[in-house]
């Protein structure tokens, strides 16, 4: 077995642990019922069949799960749309998924031309490009700056405080998913530049600038600002600012240009402080989980983890030990969490390949392997603890080792 950052974090499901896909099928066309031999019994309504044929494993849990762990998911598609002209932008923070306290969501979307408005933040920003492509920009507190184009697959980080923008390019924008290190944080709460002047009497702006006062006044109020439509840039090289210095640690950072970690069901990538120094707050994992493939149960040692579903559907458990477990079902669009040390594995329940973003908050990634940890155990220790059958001991034994150091 590899080491940490390269070793086979995905796995298998067991036989039993997806349904066949005929199964699935005829599922989501089925009155779901929440019952088990046994236990419950049919729901007459009102209901909302759509819903509860998203989440199954909430009208029926399965039978491991127990007591009252926090709701670790939401979806954006429940989170207020705020539209502009330029674009739209969502958010899921603190108040939307309570159990986020150290990280917040925003998806945005920006049409061709659409600019997110020179603007900066308490906290810092990492995104994710999810479509199409952009033209970031922004400048450090020692007056280097930063151009760029990302595209899809590609990240972005700004430090906290430190002033940026982002424009959608052609033919068709983008959109793309932003992570704060901040669960309180809020969109409306941004620092823009339009606010300011419009905050700021024009002989100030006349004094500061060193020109006459009269140029001022004639702001666009920050409502038209936020999100709104300009001309689609020229190449990157036009908005090359003449004389400047760049800064020294690049802003973006291409992930999907990196190579993955193959495993035997699917695929990984790692981007942390060792592979984008600037990114010193938030590491995150891209991983893509094959069909009948599984995130195997491990857990973080550093951190909670914060997640959002790219594509495909998911199913998760998590473990909060003294009796506490929960499963989730998760489809594209929604954010899931796991508190700090929190046992889990994630579970691709659909017949596609099934992507999703593990954040975190920190400058480093990290995790534990269950598999590895019996597997790193004196066995006897093991049969002691848990009366595995010999074939389980076996198989830990035969390729659970790392081969080479971490």
């Amino acid at each position: 077995m590899e080491p940490i950052s390269r070793r086979n974090i995905l796995a298998v499901a067991a036989a039993g642990g997806l349904l066949p896909v005929a199964t699935v099928a005829s599922a989501q066309t089925a009155v779901p019922q929440p019952r088990r031999p046994g236990y419950g019994g049919t729901d007459p309504g009102p209901r909302n069949l759509e819903r509860d044929r998203q989440n199954p494993d909430l009208l029926v849990p399965p039978s491991t799960d127990h007591g009252t762990l926090s709701n670790l998911r939401f979806s954006f598609s429940d989170a207020h749309m705020r539209l502009a002209s330029g674009g739209w932008t969502r958010q899921v923070t603190r108040r939307e998924l309570g159990v986020s306290k150290d990280i917040a969501g925003v998806n945005m979307r920006l049409n061709a031309g659409g600019v997110r408005e020179l603007h900066w933040h308490k906290s810092a920003e990492w995104a994710y490009m999810l479509y199409g492509t952009a033209r970031i920009t922004a400048v450090d507190a020692k007056g280097r700056n930063f151009v760029d184009d990302v595209g899809v697959g590609d990240l972005w980080y700004f430090p906290a405080g430190l002033p940026h923008s982002i424009q959608g390019l052609n033919p068709d924008g983008c959109e793309f998913l932003l992570v704060f290190d901040d669960g309180d944080f809020d969109e409306d709460d941004t620092f823009l530049i339009t606010d300011w002047f419009k905050h700021t009497p024009d002989a100030v702006l006349g004094k500061n600038f060193g020109v006459s006062a009269s140029f001022f006044g004639h702001t666009p109020d920050p409502s038209e600002r936020y999100i709104f439509p300009a001309p689609v840039p020229g190449p990157l090289s036009s908005d090359k600012i003449a004389g400047a210095t760049a800064v020294p640690q690049s802003f973006s950072h291409k992930m999907l240009a990196q190579q993955p970690i193959q495993t035997k069901s699917g695929k990984v990538w790692i981007s942390d402080s060792s592979v984008f120094p600037v990114s010193a707050t938030i590491a995150a994992a891209l991983v893509e989980v094959d069909p009948g493939g599984m995130r195997e149960l491990h857990w973080h040692p550093n951190t909670n983890e914060w997640q959002y579903y790219i594509e495909g559907q998911a199913r998760m458990g998590v473990f909060g030990a003294s009796g506490q477990a929960r499963t989730f079902d998760f489809q594209a669009g929604d954010v899931g969490y796991v508190p700090f040390a929190m046992g889990h594995y994630i579970e691709n329940t659909g017949t596609t390949p099934m992507r999703f973003l593990e954040v975190f908050k920190s400058s480093y990634y990290a995790d534990v392997s269950l598999d590895q940890w019996m597997a790193l155990t004196p066995p006897e220790l093991v049969e002691a603890h848990l009366k595995l059958d010999a074939e389980v001991m076996k198989a830990l034994r035969k390729a659970k080792v790392p081969i080479v150091p971490a």
